[in-house]
């Protein structure tokens, strides 16, 4: 993270002087709503305009900047005609290409409401030296009350308590409870891989939950009296822990971290828990340590697509969460996103670097 006594190699040696125009563009995901409460305070004192991106509007990416995006909505066209005057561009996930950002000859800066900017074309970013300012850890308490709800779910067999009310059997009495003894969570090992924003923050509920901590990541040296474990090899976690959780970063080098070797070094009768990226799993191979009962369950907030229709085939497993990628969806997360945006663009507005610039290399001086 840049010091705040660093500057950005373009901004005067004094502030600058508002009031800037600032356009921020909401999503279907992240309307705009959230930035106009994000952004009262900066409304004070700079021009704000919002806009809603249009979904539907068609966009086939032709050019270069075009196609380096990934995960946006809308179109470029919508944005460049916007842009004229504008200061900063504020977004979650409309796409920000080479001629969004040469649509203004003001624009000094670009704010992305996401971890990962995968809909801003970086590299023209870079090359005009503008700043990029992201949002790290926005989701991360979402993410991690949604671990601890996967956790007790399938520890506790609620999947399959469930289907059974779905299926249309009644509760008569209190012996029902009987087909359906789990397990509390204390006195379990929990496996964490990847010890970033989420990771700790899972690690610190299970604590309360009075489980024991494992911690596998090659990158971060947990620190002593933490109450956690940290283990050298992924290994040496796997067959340790009654539960594992993935809060790793998909990369090439971790696709499929979970395959059929990995669930094999699994306690028999582990759960898995994904709220990471569905890339870490070989499904197939989870399928079948399910069928086995080499795992007792999984719960999956992210799952690979498939090219036919119906529910997801891990599904037809009672012991099994899949949801679709609602880890960060809560609105104190949107307007979280919105809050670390105004509070950069305030930094900027003095004359000092913004906390969370994702290229910081790229512009610092």
């Amino acid at each position: 993270m840049p010091s705040t006594s660093r500057r950005l190699a373009f901004i005067p040696e004094r502030a600058v002087e508002p009031p800037l125009r600032i356009l921020a563009v909401g999503d279907s995901y992240m309307p705009p709503r959230y930035f106009s409460e994000a952004f009262a305070d900066l409304a004070q004192f700079h021009d704000i305009e919002l806009m809603q991106i249009d979904a539907s509007r068609a966009f086939e990416p032709m050019t270069p900047s075009e196609r380096k995006l990934r995960e946006y909505q809308g179109s470029p066209a919508e944005l460049v005609e916007r842009m004229p005057g504008i200061d900063v561009l504020v977004v979650q996930g409309a796409p920000v290409t080479d001629q969004v950002l040469d649509a203004s000859s003001r624009l000094r800066l670009v704010c992305c409401a996401r971890g990962g900017p995968v809909n801003v074309d970086v590299d023209a970013v870079n090359a005009r030296r503008l700043p990029l300012v992201t949002t790290p850890g926005k989701n991360a308490e979402a993410v991690a009350d949604l671990t601890l709800a996967f956790m007790v779910m399938i520890a506790r067999q609620l999947p399959k308590a469930q289907r059974f009310l779905a299926d249309g059997h009644q509760v008569h009495d209190n012996w029902e409870g009987a087909r359906f003894i789990g397990n509390d969570l204390r006195r379990h090992a929990l496996g964490i891989v990847g010890y970033g924003e989420i990771g700790r923050r899972v690690a610190h509920r299970a604590l309360s939950f009075g489980m024991s901590i494992l911690v596998y990541d090659p990158y971060v040296v947990v620190p002593a009296g933490s109450g956690v474990m940290q283990v050298e090899t992924f290994g040496e976690l796997l067959g340790g822990s009654d539960f594992v959780s993935l809060h790793a970063r998909a990369t090439s080098e971790n696709a499929n971290l979970i395959d059929a070797a990995a669930l094999a070094s699994m306690k028999r009768g582990a759960c898995l828990v994904n709220t990471a990226r569905e890339t870490l799993i070989d499904e197939d191979a989870l399928d079948a340590a399910l069928s086995s009962g080499q795992l007792a369950g999984a719960a999956l907030d992210v799952v690979r697509g498939t090219a036919g229709d119906g529910p997801n085939r891990l599904l037809r497993h009672d012991n099994v969460v899949v949801t679709p990628h609602v880890g960060g969806a809560t609105h104190e997360t949107l307007f979280q996103a919105g809050e670390m945006i105004a509070a950069d663009i305030v930094r900027f507005s003095e004359g000092i670097a913004p906390l969370n610039v994702f290229n910081g290399g790229a512009v610092l001086a």
